[in-house]
């Protein structure tokens, strides 16, 4: 074991081949399990230097990554843990742009230039009472409050464009997008959805932002370039009474998936963002739904880095890892009944998932290293900067066109059953 700091331990374990390390805090045993004390969210900085996770009763706790990094057992205060008492609970946070090169401390170079501090990277925490805090990580310093929110803010994210661009969603029904290089006066509310925003993300040419509602089980679109709302995406799930979670747009930005869950079973859906088609779906059922109510809703989603994979936390605090085309899980951890999954964040250079749970700890799993073939990281480039209108024009053969557009993924997914007799439907 080694210590990370006054207020959390690293833990090895051995339980879950998967599993490399767990974070826990070091909380008074009158606060343990205790409301207030959950991880709602975890992010690691654009550069892969920094981890952040909200810890429960407003901490939020930044290490150093690796976790066992040379800077850090050697005392660097640049390197060092730090901690950031926001007040409030924390349920959502996100690093802000990763900063210049000159400037930027990187987990291979960890050292900036002589002569030169970098003290330029920001961490925004959303609070439980609408306030989105903004924080310099290496100085440890609150650099300005944004308000205007009237609910808890759910969840934030920059844009990959590297702008001070801040956007955020909020159980007040709406999505704001702060201009943070005006310290947050200049603002831009988007308005639409019946309820809780739960969850928002961009793509990656900063185009759309995608949100959900959790009741009003809406899948809406809008523009960053004009800040309107494009449209909303219906025929996913085709259930009565669902609960939509989460949302998370490729790397290339060519599909976007969602997540729902309803009675005994969950599934995802994958859209294509700009005809708003839909074009697979997985469907999980718990068979022991009714023994173990509320263990089965999926918390979080998220694309690998290369697009090959997305990771899925539900309510069992299982991580699974799914491949977009294929039956089944290439990857499934052993499920933990004692506490509940909440969020889930890839590492930037893939390899590495971690995930918050609802007694404050954070674990972090080995993740698939798939290679990305040559034609996947061709239509991955392409589709960066090319939209499926602007495709479907372009005179190539239909096996080709499926492949660019994603049209193929539906052909390759086959109704099956798991070991543990879990139902997969296309």
């Amino acid at each position: 074991m080694c210590s990370t700091g006054n207020s959390s331990e690293l833990q090895p374990t051995s339980s879950d081949p998967a599993l490399i390390l767990e974070l826990k805090t070091r909380r008074p045993p009158s606060l343990e399990g205790r409301a207030g004390c959950e991880t709602w969210s975890v992010d690691f900085s654009p550069d892969g230097a920094w981890f952040a996770w909200s810890m429960g009763h407003g901490m939020v706790w930044v290490v150093a990554w690796p976790l066992d990094s040379e800077d850090t057992q050697n005392g660097d205060t640049d390197r060092a843990d730090k901690s950031f008492s926001c007040g409030h609970p924390v349920w959502g946070l996100a690093f802000g742009p990763k900063p210049p090169k000159s400037a930027a401390t990187t987990c291979r170079d960890k050292k900036p230039p002589k002569g030169h501090k970098n003290n330029s990277l920001l961490l925004a925490t959303g609070l439980e009472n609408g306030v989105i805090k903004i924080w310099n990580v290496l100085t440890g310093d609150a650099v300005f409050d944004l308000h205007g929110h009237e609910g808890v803010v759910r969840h934030l994210v920059f844009p990959q464009n590297g702008t001070l661009t801040l956007i955020s969603s909020s159980r007040d029904k709406t999505l704001r997008i702060w201009d943070l290089a005006h310290k947050g006066k200049k603002v831009q509310v988007l308005s639409g959805h019946k309820d809780w925003v739960s969850c928002c993300c961009v793509s990656s040419d900063c185009s759309m932002i995608a949100s959900v509602g959790r009741f009003d089980r809406m899948v809406s679109l809008w523009s960053l370039r004009s800040y309107t709302f494009i449209r909303n995406l219906t025929g996913g799930a085709h259930k009565t009474l669902y609960l939509l979670s989460s949302c998370d747009f490729s790397p290339d930005g060519a599909l976007l998936a969602t997540a729902a869950f309803s009675g005994s079973s969950w599934w995802i859906d994958l859209w294509d963002p700009y005809t708003a088609q839909k074009l697979a779906t997985l469907v999980f059922i718990h068979s022991d739904y009714f023994e173990d109510y509320g263990q089965n809703q999926i918390s979080a989603i998220q694309f690998s880095p290369n697009g090959l994979h997305l990771a899925i936390v539900t309510d069992d605090r299982a991580l699974r890892i799914w491949e977009p085309g294929k039956r089944g899980m290439v990857m499934q951890t052993k499920p933990d009944r004692d506490s509940n999954g909440l969020c889930c964040n890839y590492h930037p250079e893939g390899g590495v998932v971690a995930t918050g749970t609802r007694d404050g700890h954070v674990r972090f799993w080995r993740a698939p290293r798939t290679v990305p073939s040559l034609s996947h990281l061709c239509r991955s480039i392409l589709r960066h900067s090319v939209s499926t209108h602007q495709m479907e024009p372009l005179p190539l053969p239909k096996r080709i066109l499926e492949y660019l557009t994603y049209r193929n993924i539906p052909d390759r997914l086959r109704t099956g059953c798991s070991s543990d007799e879990d139902d997969w439907e296309t």
